[in-house]
Formats: structure tokens, sequence, C-alpha cells
């Protein structure tokens, strides 16, 4: 065991403050990384929060981790010190089930396990990373390509692969024209992933307030959802629609947009249940769909890619003392597009 600094929530909806936790002994397969950098997700305060489900405290949040390996355990065969390398939403799962056999390991029939606020194969808490240190099987760590420095690269963990994805799986590419719901931290990573696959892209935004940063981005129109021609004159154009929101839509009138065959997938997760009319789907043979996280094969695919693309988050880079700031610009929108915790100021 070794105690190291970190920042957490000592109860629901409390500030953030300096702590220490304790991180598990190096063991025969696991890799010891200094974390570097620590992306902060929405899905971070919805968890302090408990806007989607209970909670463990004190929680150590942070699931967008860049760092350098300072120690391997005896059996490790993947990573050496000094590697760069990142941690995502996940740190094990059961590696037996039908869907960790096909590298989809976020849809562990047995349940994975999440890089904070859950409870490991050993009924341990897990914590995050926001924190100095942290301590993962090799087989859940992902390299990180020399050409990525680790501060943009840190919040491609879960913003990154959130938007590639879906994105890969309904086949984005040339000759497919694709929407994104949402200008924020998923949203601006799945323009700039879907320009590079090739796709049309058009940002939907509630406002046309950042419509020079998403055409800067890659986009190629921009349109405003609270103006009512939108939704007549882009009607029956998208082949896929990728919603990065986390407040209820009219999906009916998101469905419009598509074309035949057409598919809504959200990636975004209100707490609100939603509801549809359901003859906005039989029509066109429409899907409105879901998606998580990917796999570790498809999230060391995905860093590859935007490596070779040239594609890194938009950040600020904060100190560890502004995360509850942070938060509060989060929930008003107020950040262009990810914050990052320089973790050498916990």
């Amino acid at each position: 065991m070794s105690t190291v600094a970190a920042y957490a929530a000592p109860a629901p909806k409390a500030p953030l403050e300096r702590t220490t936790i304790e991180r598990r002994a190096v063991g025969a397969h696991d890799v010891l990384i200094d974390i570097k950098y620590a992306g902060i997700c929405h899905s971070d305060i919805h968890q302090v929060n408990e806007g989607w489900f209970e909670g463990i405290f004190p929680m150590v949040p942070g699931h967008e981790i860049a760092g350098v390996v300072a120690e391997v355990g005896s059996e490790v065969t993947k990573y050496a010190v000094g590697d760069r390398v990142g941690v995502g939403c996940m740190v094990d799962s059961c590696r037996e089930c039908e869907f960790c056999l096909r590298g989809l390991e976020q849809y562990c029939a047995n349940g994975n396990t999440m890089t904070y606020n859950a409870l490991d194969r050993n009924g341990e808490v897990t914590y995050g990373g926001y924190s100095k240190q942290i301590v993962v099987d090799e087989n859940y760590v992902v390299r990180i390509p020399d050409s990525l420095p680790l501060d943009v690269a840190a919040p491609l963990l879960c913003a990154g692969i959130t938007l590639y994805s879906p994105l890969r799986h309904w086949n984005v590419g040339p000759g497919k024209k694709v929407a994104i719901v949402g200008l924020g931290g998923l949203g601006h990573m799945g323009v700039k992933i879907a320009r590079a696959l090739g796709a049309e892209v058009t940002v939907l935004s509630q406002s046309l307030r950042k419509k020079d940063d998403g055409l800067k981005l890659g986009a190629h129109d921009y349109r405003a959802t609270n103006d009512p021609a939108t939704f007549t004159e882009l009607a029956g154009k998208f082949d896929v629609i990728v919603s990065t929101v986390s407040a209820p839509l009219d999906f009916s009138a998101y469905l419009g947009l598509l074309g035949t065959e057409g598919a809504l997938v959200n990636v975004g997760a209100p707490e609100e249940p939603v509801s549809v009319n359901l003859f906005a789907l039989l029509g066109g043979r429409k899907t409105i769909a879901g998606s998580m996280i990917g796999g570790i094969a498809e999230t060391q695919e995905m860093l590859d890619f935007c490596a070779e693309h040239g594609l890194g988050a938009e950040i600020e880079l904060i100190d560890a003392g502004q995360i509850n700031v942070a938060y509060d610009r989060v929930q008003s929108s107020d950040v262009r597009y990810r914050f990052v915790i320089d973790t050498a100021t916990i």
C-alpha cells in the first residue's frame, strides 16, 4: 500500500478538497502510473452530485488520466518504466463473458469495474484520476503515442472514445452526413473525429454562440436548434446524429432530421427520463440508440487515429485548487472545451 495525495468529494454535492488515499501495492500484472493530467468530465459532476445513482464517499473522480509509468509488476509485458500511458473509464472486467472476449469490455455481462465510485473484484473502493498516482492492471492501460501531448490526450480517454466508438460502429465516413448535437467537451471531439473520418459534419447547438469555433474545429455547417427553421431546412438530411447533451431533447423533432434508416445515437445521459412518439421512428425505419465508451483495443485504436490526424482536445489547464470553480463553470457551459487538471498542483 502507498499513500497518495488526491482531491475528493467528502459527501454528496460537497466541494472537493485535498486529502490522501491508499493505493494498493503493485501486483504482478499491475502498472503504477504517475498521473500528469486528469480531465474533468461532466459525468464526474453527475456522480459527485448523485445525479444518476448513489455514490461511494469520499469520492475521488477522474477517468481521463494521462501519465507516465513509474513501476511495473514482475509479470508485466506490455509496458516499461517511462512509457506514456492513459487510463479511461474502467480498470477491470470479468474477462470471460462474450463481450469481454469480443473486446467490448465496456459492456461486460458481469459488470466492469469503473475507475472510480465503484468496488473492485476484491471489494475495495476505486479512486480516480484527481490524484498523484494510480495502480492499474496492464490490460486496462493504453499507450499514448509520442506525438500527442499528455495534457490534450487526457480527455481522449473518455470524450474521445465516447465519440469515436459510435462513429465507427455506425460506419461514419466519406459520403455520410453526420450531425453532432452540442458543442461541449464531448461534442467538439465528435466534430474533429467525424471530419477526420471523411464525413460531412453539422453541429446542432442551442444557439450560434459557438459557430466560429465549430467551423474552425472542422464542421461544414452549424445550425441553431432554437430556430424552428433548422428542423424544416434539414429534415431528412442526416445518416447519423450523435447527441452529446445531458438534457432531455424533443426526440421526435430530431428524428425528423434523419433520413430513412438513420440512427440517433445518445452518448449524453440526462438525469431525467425521456419520451418519444414512436411514429417518428416507424416511417423511415429509424433507430434511437445508445453508446458508451469503447473497449480497450478500440480505445487504443482511437488514440492512434487521433495521433495520425493530429487530434487532441481543446483544453483549459487548471490547478487542482480550481476544481470547484471548474465544476461550476462546466454546469454553466463556460468552458472551451475541456478542463484538465495539472496534477503536479495536487
